[in-house]
């Protein structure tokens, strides 16, 4: 939509002449293709664009089109995807590929429902791609989304009992013309205008409109849910060496970091000392003795619900067969080749203080 030819005054078309002057051009904003937004917008939940772009441009030279992400070996894409966090999304993904390649032909199904049926798409998802690929008018509700439209109606209801309040309201006032346009423009606000703390009052396009700026309560909306504090986990886990070759576990399905690589280890239990955890973990999950030899060091990392302080050590594989117990696969490797696999986060930053034991 051409700003020059919109007429302001209504809070529609300020908000969208505000965006088209001010838009950021997105490598996602360059198509109008429904599996490129769709890549963009599971690669966009609870990450930050500057993060997740590298990823999408990764991602769209190795698999341009739908067809073949379904084709591809679900490791392959879960290498591609390592480091991004929350990795069920790209299971999801995988999952749902294969089911549009087997059902519609390959193609995002253009009804919100059938898309909506798919593994991993949400109604924030669904509208999303739904607006701006097919520009179907329905609003796309994210954390973005609920701030600006809490402070501009006074909404004095918590997420997600807000949302029917908030859906209600944008039903009325989404662009049937440009509704992805719409949608994007109410996330950009939310995100560089109307932001959580030190709003842009003074800058924003509807600020006429809201009644939260004019009655000077914009700090207290919307109403938030104290968070949970987060648990600590003190991990162990063991670098296990036999003649120059590090054993490394996969970790099983449907349980946290689903399908990546890592090194043996667990939860510390009461009463337990970290080098007798990896001792008991390697037993238990790959039928093995080890004797833990020296020690690395200690990594802390945060995942959305919880943090680890994991303790790790230089191991030594003393007897045993080999055996997939308590994790999906193993493997044998040199060091040199562990990039090769797919590793979380607080693994990886082992690696560069890897040293073979004798």
């Amino acid at each position: 939509m051409i700003a020059s030819k919109m007429k302001s005054g209504s809070l529609t078309n300020d908000l969208l002449i505000w965006y088209n002057q001010t838009k950021k051009i997105y490598e996602w904003r360059k198509t109008h293709d429904p599996y490129k937004i769709w890549l963009s917008e599971i690669m966009l939940q609870q990450t930050q664009v500057i993060t997740a772009t590298p990823y999408y441009i990764n991602w769209l030279s190795q698999h341009p089109t739908l067809k073949s992400v379904a084709k591809s070996k679900f490791d392959d894409l879960l290498k591609l995807w390592e480091g991004l966090g929350y990795y069920r999304r790209v299971k999801n993904f995988y999952l749902a590929c294969q089911i549009v390649l087997e059902k519609y032909d390959g193609k995002v199904p253009t009804r919100l429902a059938d898309f909506m049926e798919l593994p991993g798409v949400g109604p924030y998802t669904a509208a999303a791609v739904m607006s701006i690929a097919y520009s179907q008018p329905v609003p796309a509700i994210d954390g973005n989304v609920v701030r600006v439209v809490s402070r501009l109606k006074i909404i004095k209801e918590r997420f997600p009992k807000s949302r029917k309040s908030i859906l209600s309201y944008l039903n009325k006032i989404i662009d049937l013309k440009s509704p992805g346009d719409f949608n994007q423009a109410l996330m950009d606000l939310g995100r560089d205008i109307c932001k959580p703390s030190k709003p842009k009052c003074n800058i924003c396009p509807i600020q006429k409109q809201c009644l939260a700026k004019i009655n000077n309560l914009v700090y207290k909306y919307p109403k938030l849910t104290k968070r949970k504090k987060r648990p600590v986990f003190n991990i162990a886990i063991g670098v296990i060496w036999k003649k120059n070759k590090i054993l490394v576990s996969k970790r099983k399905k449907n349980v946290l970091l689903a399908g990546l690589w890592e090194f043996p280890g667990g939860k510390i239990k009461k009463g337990e000392t970290p080098k007798s955890c990896v001792i008991r973990e390697a037993k238990e999950e790959l039928n093995i003795d080890v004797l833990p030899v020296s020690y690395i060091k200690e990594i802390k990392h945060s995942y959305s619900h919880f943090k680890i302080i994991m303790k790790a050590y230089n191991c030594k594989y003393i007897k045993g067969q080999t055996i997939a117990l308590d994790c999906a696969d193993f493997k044998w490797i040199k060091p040199n080749n562990l990039d090769a696999l797919a590793f979380p986060s607080a693994s990886k930053k082992l690696f560069n203080d890897l040293s073979p034991v004798k």
